[in-house]
């Protein structure tokens, strides 16, 4: 029997290296339920976490655990396993853009054989309505926004009933009503669905607005790991200058 570790995800000392160090002595964790913001400035690794926890990057050193799995030393036929549970919502969306809003969301059912074709629809009529998308049902990604794109890649991602979601920079060049809607959707999720998330951004509002737990980076290093509500009293000067740059 593997050993199960008592976080969803965890960071045990993690090095990674590819010209330059990206990740120095990266430790922190989230507890299945909970939603923890990774922020930094461009370049500081928080990209190349979420690649670590799908399993595409594997670490110079330090351990990598998953759904309470060691999953550092996994072939790929055990992370497919381990991606059932955790999907990434990718910043582009990473839509079809030859199938409708509503094709692009059955994509993640086809696969599902416990489902029948009305099954299926209902599935997907319920998402469209959880993320409010319901009346784009029959448009295609050409036809909406950058941020109606992310919900509708969040809602392909629920479909697959995951575990937990992985947002990689889910307002980056969306206007300031489409990202209050887009944290108000991710703090839903997380009550309706109890999803464990982790959210990759460098917007505070919404930090401050669904994360429990937050991670600073900055040279590769974790900075600041713990409740959200105490990084406005931490004294590390890069702190005290990235809040200061992001109330101007």
């Amino acid at each position: 029997m593997s050993q199960t570790y008592p976080h969803y995800i965890e960071f045990r000392h993690v090095d990674k290296t590819f010209d330059t160090p990206v990740l120095v002595d990266v430790s922190f964790h989230v507890n299945a339920g909970e939603t923890v913001a990774i922020i930094g400035r461009s370049g500081v690794g928080k990209s190349v976490t979420l690649a670590h926890i799908m399993g595409f990057l594997r670490p110079d050193r330090g351990r990598v655990i998953v759904a309470h799995e060691d999953i550092t030393d996994f072939p790929e036929a055990e992370l497919r396993h381990i991606r059932r549970k955790v999907t990434m919502v990718f910043q582009s969306g990473a839509l079809f853009d030859s199938l409708t809003i509503a094709e692009n969301i059955l994509f993640s059912l086809e696969l599902r054989e416990d489902y029948n074709a009305q099954n299926k629809e209902d599935v997907v009529n319920g998402l469209l309505k959880m993320v409010d998308l319901a009346e784009y049902a029959e448009a295609y990604p050409a036809d909406i926004s950058t941020g109606y794109k992310r919900a509708v890649a969040i809602a392909r991602a629920l479909a697959a009933q995951p575990e937990c979601v992985l947002y990689d920079e889910p307002t980056t060049m969306v206007d300031p009503i489409m990202s209050d809607h887009m944290a108000n959707l991710m703090l839903r999720l997380k009550r309706q669905l109890r999803l464990t998330s982790l959210v990759v951004t460098h917007d505070l509002d919404l930090m401050r607005k669904v994360a429990d737990r937050v991670v600073v980076l900055h040279e590769g290093q974790v900075i600041f790991f713990g409740p959200t509500a105490e990084l406005e009293n931490s004294e590390h000067p890069h702190i005290r200058e990235f809040l200061a740059l992001d109330r101007v």
